[in-house]
């Protein structure tokens, strides 16, 4: 009697376990992706004359949401709140509310001082205060944050540049809320480095709600395999406040510790080819190239595997870099900082026949019987007719990738893509928002390899033996155990 069957019979019911634990797993993650990590966190609000009653009623509605997002104890996260105008009061100390009823409740009850705007006088007392041991503040530890939220509408009436440094050296992360007519320079120098992330700006009181989300994202330690949040091809493992890749059964994990390759010997040839139009403005050509640095993390760029050229285009064409030049990442993502701004039309009919005529020519660096991959970025519609050069590319037998941002015209995107347009085409309508593009543009060229040879007929012989003796343990495995559980029903 052949085994097969109740091998098939045990596989189900281990998938059905496994499902059941997946939807409990789910119900559980709904409840709450993420806690916050230990930290000692002091807001530090201005109430000077220039906010409103009504406007300081909205800081403290911010501060309640925030701290409702927070894990609150004593071994968890302490919440401090210090109020400032021309003097400073220590509203809230770190050990006093050890609830986050009682914390918020606290809140409620602060009443604006309405006089002068003392910030530095402020981040003084809160360092030499509201952050003391006296006070709650726990011993500096690698394992235990320090952070200082402030959150003012006006410009100083002190010097707040050497008094923030001071803060900055003595461990503690310093986020500068900006609201109004707030002085920017004011909240760069006080806060902490990256400034694009601790430096936030609302127009007005009546949108800090806005806000909220961030705070409470910037202290939770998350399962991001759950969440999503993470750059993992294939297989996400999570650890506390982090997690690792992994490849599928077949796939090996590449050096940049996120991709996964089936390819023993994957050489390919990429070429970006990105708008630098007018319509696409300084800020956000910054963010393109962010974005192409993301791609390159991914590839394994070597002298024999990946090699990477990049190409701007706007009303002319400028070759960036050709293939092969950098054969590093490191020397290569610093060539993608350098890229200069266009700035002028948007001309992709041109751009796409240099690609196919020069981009992957030997001349430019293009290697002989290597996957040609393009990806070419617009946020425009072209000013050229593109549908002859679009087919040219893919019947010269590259790979094309289109990717478009805001004005981008979908019906242009996928005229440029390859098949399947699924795969190959992306779109979105923010800039901000390209880096989940990176994640889900996924380059996977492996060189076909003929179904005849002998060494691909040995490997799938290992694959499919592997295969049957990791079940042939499972099922001896399983069968031990059912004949334990009968003899203890007997």
């Amino acid at each position: 009697m052949t085994p097969t069957p109740p091998l098939f019979l045990l596989l189900l019911v281990l998938m059905g376990a496994q499902a059941t634990v997946d939807l409990r797993t789910a119900a559980a993650m709904a409840a709450g992706l993420c806690k916050t990590r230990p930290t000692d966190i002091v807001f530090i609000i201005d109430s000077s004359r220039s906010v409103r009653p009504s406007e300081f009623e909205q800081v403290k509605v911010f501060l309640a949401k925030v701290i409702e997002g927070l894990d609150v104890g004593p071994n968890a996260t302490r919440v401090g709140v210090v109020n400032y105008a021309s003097r400073v009061k220590n509203e809230v100390s770190l050990k006093t509310h050890r609830t986050k009823a009682g914390l918020i409740k606290a809140v409620t009850k602060i009443e604006p001082l309405s006089t002068g705007t003392m910030t530095g006088l402020s981040i003084q007392f809160a360092m030499n205060v509201a952050f003391s041991e006296a006070e709650g503040a726990r011993v500096k530890s690698p394992d235990i944050s320090k952070v200082a939220i402030i959150v003012t509408d006006g410009r100083p009436q002190d010097s707040v540049k050497d008094v923030a440094q001071r803060a900055r050296d003595a461990g503690i992360e310093i986020f500068a809320i900006g609201v109004g007519r707030v002085d920017m320079s004011t909240l760069k120098q006080m806060a902490s480095d990256p400034l694009d992330d601790h430096v936030d700006y609302v127009e007005s009181y009546s949108v800090i709600e806005k806000l909220t989300k961030k705070f409470q994202e910037a202290f939770c330690v998350s399962d991001l395999c759950a969440t999503g949040d993470h750059d993992c091809e294939q297989v996400c493992i999570s650890s506390p406040g982090s997690y690792k890749c992994a490849c599928k059964d077949g796939f090996t994990l590449m050096d940049n510790g996120r991709s996964c390759t089936a390819c023993s010997n994957a050489a390919t040839d990429v070429v970006f080819l990105i708008d630098g139009s007018k319509s696409v403005r300084p800020e956000n050509f910054e963010l393109v190239k962010k974005w192409i640095n993301q791609i390159v993390d991914k590839l394994d760029v070597s002298d024999s595997k990946a090699h990477v050229g990049l190409v701007q285009y706007s009303s002319s064409v400028r070759q960036e870099f050709p293939l092969g030049r950098y054969n590093n990442k490191k020397d290569l993502k610093e060539a993608v900082k350098k890229m200069a701004y266009m700035e002028r039309g948007t001309m992709t009919g041109q751009a796409l026949r240099y690609l196919t005529d020069n981009s992957f020519s030997a001349g430019q660096g293009a290697r002989p019987g290597v996957a040609m991959v393009g990806i070419v970025f617009t946020d425009g519609r072209s000013q050229d007719y593109i549908v002859e050069a679009a087919k040219k590319a893919k019947k010269q037998g590259l790979k094309m990738y289109a990717v478009g941002v805001g004005n981008a015209v979908e019906n242009e995107l996928k005229e440029i893509a390859s098949e399947p347009t699924g795969e190959h085409y992306f779109y979105t309508a923010d800039f901000k928002a390209m880096s989940h593009i990176a994640k889900k543009l996924q380059i996977n060229i492996c060189k076909e390899e003929d179904p005849c040879e002998c060494d691909t007929l040995v490997k799938f012989q290992k694959k499919v033996e592997d295969a049957l003796q990791a079940l042939t343990k499972k099922y001896n495995g399983m069968s031990k155990r059912i004949a334990l559980l009968e003899n203890k029903i007997v």
